[in-house]
């Protein structure tokens, strides 16, 4: 079988000062304090929602 890939996104900045829309996008990939990471599948809709938060976070492939 082939294996899915994933990504982790660990959120490395606050999304205080930024515009909500960014701070919810952060909340609904499951991001919630500083330095958290979540694992999640790589797929189109995931690297759109990272794409308006890039300046917040860091993604690793795993």
């Amino acid at each position: 079988m082939a294996q899915e890939k994933k990504l982790r996104v660990t959120l490395v900045r606050s999304p205080i000062g930024y515009n909500k829309k960014q701070a919810q996008i952060a909340e609904a990939l499951g991001l919630k304090k500083l330095n958290h990471s979540v694992v999640l599948p790589d797929n189109a809709s995931v690297r759109g929602s990272i794409s308006h938060v890039a300046h917040l976070v860091k993604v690793e492939e795993v």
